[in-house]
Parts: structure tokens; C-alpha cells; sequence
């Protein structure tokens, strides 16, 4: 049974608390869950980062401010876990190697951050890699990977494949400090880089964007890969 990484944005997944989108990705999940080996990495959203602000305003040091940010990843971790109930591995874990003896129970794996100065991506390309994973999914609020950031420069546009070189090369401006809100980090970038665990970049807002992609194998986002084409999955 292959195995699927999906780092899955916080902003997407919960982009308000009063108007989430757990129940479909919920759904989506357990359509998944007996054709391939699931981990979920939950990002914290634009929550985290409120909770990061009301930090920098008092203050506090940015190695704290990202640890409060990995609570919320595993408050909304929480919220989809138990959502999944049973099909899901009933803890967080909160290291790599918790979530690779949870995956031996063959259930969903739902984790959020880890460790200071790791944003989602990187979590979820570290795990990919540590997991032998056959594709790693970042579902996030853009469409794929753009030349520029389309919401703010028009005449950006989308690459629909790229190889790890070719992303870091567009990545490596990108910001590290706590809360940072990127398509992908350079830590991630690096890591899908020398793992050659192949990426697809897709629309996380549209939840059903994930299951037509494990079904019909076909990439609407970018897919970042030493080889063009589908890939394993």
C-alpha cells in the first residue's frame, strides 16, 4: 500500500472556526483511507498567527512564539481527529517517530507542528521522507506554484511542473520568522530535494481538489518531481 503525506494548511482547513472545512475534509479522508497509508499535518492558519501577534506584542522571544503556534496546529490536529473517530489514530503525536508507530495501526495519522522554526511544510516533507512516502501533498490557498505571489502581482503565473532545483530557486526569499505564510519553505524545499519524494501543490479550499487528484491521477496544481508525469500514487 503506498504512502501519502499531506501538509494541509491551517488557513484552508479551518479559515474561520465558525466556518471550517473539517466534515469535508472528513469525508475526503475516509474515501481515502483503505487505498493508501495517510499522515495528515495540520498547520495552525491564520489563527496561529493572531496568537503569534498578541506574542510579538508582549514581547516574547520567537522560538516561544512558535511553540505557541504549534499548540494551535495541535488544537485544529485535535478538531479533525476527532472528527475522523475511529478511523483515526486516537493521539496527536508529537514527534516523527510517535507519528510512525501510530501509522502501523493502519489507521489516518493526524499531527500538527513539532519543533520551533519548522513551519507545516517542513513537518509534513520531513515526515515524508522519514515515512518513505510515496507523494507528498502541500493542500494549501493557492492553486499550485506561481512565478510571484498571484495575489499580489497580476501577471504571475502558474508552473504546472518544476523540479525541487527549480523550487528552491524560487523559494529561497522566502521568510522564516515565526507565523511565515509562504506556498512552501526553503527548509521543505530542501528536504523534498534530497528525498526526491515527488509534490503536488493543489487548491486545499476545495477539498474534493484532494480526492479527484488520488483518483484519477491528475494534477491540477504543480507537481514538483525529478520526473514529469504522474507519479506513483
Amino acid at each position: 500500500m503506498n504512502t501519502v503525506v499531506i501538509s494541509l494548511g491551517g488557513s484552508v482547513l479551518v479559515p474561520d472556526i465558525g466556518n471550517n472545512n473539517i466534515k469535508q475534509y472528513r469525508d475526503v479522508l475516509r474515501s481515502l483511507k483503505d487505498t493508501c497509508r495517510i499522515y495528515v499535518v495540520v498547520g495552525g492558519g491564520g489563527e496561529a498567527r493572531r496568537y503569534i501577534g498578541a506574542a510579538r506584542g508582549l514581547a516574547i522571544d520567537e522560538g516561544t512564539a512558535d511553540e505557541i503556534g504549534i499548540l494551535v496546529t495541535r488544537l485544529n490536529a485535535t478538531l479533525l481527529m476527532r472528527a475522523l473517530s475511529k478511523d483515526c489514530y486516537p493521539q496527536i503525536p508529537e514527534s516523527y517517530n510517535d507519528a510512525l508507530i501510530a501509522g502501523e495501526s493502519g489507521k489516518i495519522v493526524i499531527m500538527g507542528g513539532v519543533t520551533p522554526a519548522q513551519t507545516t511544510d517542513a513537518v509534513a516533507a520531513v515526515l515524508a521522507e522519514r515515512a518513505g512516502a510515496d507523494l507528498l501533498i502541500n493542500a494549501t490557498s493557492v492553486d499550485g506554484i506561481y512565478t510571484a505571489d498571484p495575489r499580489k502581482d497580476a501577471t504571475a503565473k502558474k508552473i504546472p511542473f518544476l523540479t525541487p532545483d527549480e523550487l528552491i530557486a524560487i523559494v529561497q526569499t522566502g521568510r522564516m520568522d515565526a507565523g511565515a505564510n509562504n506556498v512552501i519553505d526553503l527548509v521543505a524545499a530542501k528536504i523534498i530535494q534530497r528525498s526526491r519524494v515527488p509534490m503536488v501543490v493543489l487548491d486545499g479550499r476545495e477539498p474534493e481538489s484532494l480526492l479527484t487528484l488520488m483518483q484519477t491521477k491528475e494534477i491540477n496544481g504543480s507537481l514538483v518531481s525529478y520526473t514529469p508525469g504522474p507519479t506513483g500514487f
